[in-house]
């Protein structure tokens, strides 16, 4: 009897010791088939983008994702999802994703072309920013973003010139509800316009014709100190712009009248000059 139990504990000791043994390759084997999941899932979602089935690609990508949240293919199958949406235009879905991968995946080290494919998709939805400004906005929020906190890099060197051109755009909208005003005879609002432009696109193209409306409408209600201000500035910084030109005429009313006579002296001097050149000749 106390061989039997002695021979029961050895097989018992076998027994659980077998059980160990197989515990980490059994860990092994389902970590090893998790893994290749993913990596064809990740490849699929390759395969698919490569096709133009940006749908099938990102919901590949997604399933990655899901397969091995803790390997590091994780987070860029969530970019790669997103950049799937973005590649044809489903800006809204890419947008979705972008704010998903920023929050589940906080300082990774793509997180500056995270927020650059984020500007980039409001920016691409620039269609008409007489009615819809939200685009431009959020687009400029987050490219200013990238240059403040990623200053050397290329996104934040591209990021800078797309502001240039939202500016430009921004600039735009202002100077045409100045002209809707102007045209409805309503001269403050229009001069606002004008203002808003001065103060905060001062690089843009529209600077110099904006100067000049000031002269203009200031002097049209009786601000004369107002307008040559304005005009004075104009002329100080763009004093061979065509609006300088413009300006002048505004303060000068036989200006017109000056020049024709100008040009038509300077006309007669050079065909005086022809014919003593002629005569000297024979």
């Amino acid at each position: 009897m106390h061989y039997l139990i002695k021979y029961f504990f050895i097989l018992l000791f076998i027994f659980v010791l077998a059980c160990k043994n197989k515990e980490p390759a059994s860990s092994i084997i389902e970590e090893t088939s998790i893994d290749l999941q993913m990596i064809e899932a990740y490849n699929k979602g390759l395969q698919e983008l490569d096709r133009g089935d940006v749908i099938t690609a990102a919901k590949k990508f997604n399933e990655a994702e899901l397969l091995y949240p803790q390997s590091k293919w994780a987070a860029r199958s969530s970019l790669m999802s997103a950049y799937s949406y973005y590649s044809q235009n489903y800006y809204n879905d890419s947008i979705r994703e972008l704010k998903r991968f920023l929050k589940t995946y906080p300082n990774h080290n793509r997180e500056d072309y995270a927020f650059y494919l984020l500007a980039m998709n409001y920016y691409n939805q620039i269609v008409d920013e007489k009615k819809d400004l939200e685009p431009l906005l959020e687009a400029k929020k987050h490219f200013e973003y990238v240059i403040m906190k990623y200053p050397k890099t290329d996104y934040a060197l591209d990021s800078d010139y797309k502001i240039g051109v939202i500016e430009e755009i921004l600039a735009s909208k202002e100077m045409y509800l100045a002209k809707y005003y102007i045209e409805r005879k309503k001269w403050i609002p229009a001069i606002n316009r004008y203002k808003i432009v001065l103060e905060k696109y001062q690089t843009s193209i529209y600077i110099e014709e904006a100067l000049h409306r000031l002269v203009e409408l200031h002097y049209r209600i009786g601000l004369i100190d107002e307008a040559k201000k304005y005009a004075n500035l104009l002329g100080y910084n763009y004093q061979s712009s065509e609006w300088y030109e413009h300006s002048y005429k505004v303060f000068n009313k036989n200006y017109k009248k000056l020049s024709k006579i100008k040009k038509k002296e300077k006309s007669l001097t050079l065909e005086k000059i022809k014919s003593l050149l002629k005569l000297s000749n024979e």
